[in-house]
Order: structure tokens, then C-alpha cells, then sequence
């Protein structure tokens, strides 16, 4: 299923401004905001931290890699152009996931 199918079955994010990624020892390692460009990262990282308990694990990467569909195959052959798959690509330990509400 396309990315462009999969992204309208996603939890709504319209009441977020904002999603914070933070590691273990408690440093912000991204911020993905609720504009054009990001949204449909905000939405594909706020529903796998619904599903994983609040946290962006190994297991939760490995879904979002199947979310992003046809993207993620794109990101794994031009490193760098797709940052917020590129993170879960590389993903080691988990990431706490703060939501900033609009």
C-alpha cells in the first residue's frame, strides 16, 4: 500500500504543534513540527509512540519503516534526503516521545 494510502488511516495530529524525540539521558535529538514537510512524519512517529507505549523502540521503527512504504526504499538508497526515516533506519535504543499541543 502507498504511503499516500496508508497516511489518512493514521491518528489525527491536527491538535499537535509539535513532537519532541528525546534520548535516554534527556537531550531533545529532534523535533518534528505540525507543518508542510513534517506532518506526515508527526503523524507516522505519534502513532507509533501510541502504539509502543510513548517511546519510538526498535520494534516501533521497524513498523514506521513499513508505514513510510515506498519512501523508506527511497531513503535507504539516498541516505540524508529522508532525515526522519534515516532515524529509524539507524535506531538503537528508544527515544521518548513528547508531544507539544498546538
Amino acid at each position: 500500500m502507498p504511503f499516500a494510502d496508508i497516511l489518512p488511516t493514521l491518528p489525527d495530529v491536527s491538535h499537535l504543534a509539535a513532537l519532541q524525540l528525546i534520548d535516554a539521558g534527556g537531550t531533545v535529538v529532534a523535533t518534528l513540527e505540525n507543518k508542510p514537510g513534517q506532518a506526515g512524519s508527526l503523524r507516522v512517529y505519534h502513532a507509533l509512540a501510541q502504539r509502543h507505549g510513548g517511546s519510538i523502540t526498535p520494534a516501533a521503527a521497524a513498523e514506521g519503516l513499513a508505514l513510510y512504504a515506498e519512501h523508506t526504499a527511497d531513503a535507504q538508497a539516498f541516505p540524508g534526503k529522508h532525515p526522519n526515516i534515516d532515524r529509524l533506519l539507524a535506531l538503537t535504543a528508544p527515544l521518548r516521545v513528547a508531544l507539544v499541543p498546538a
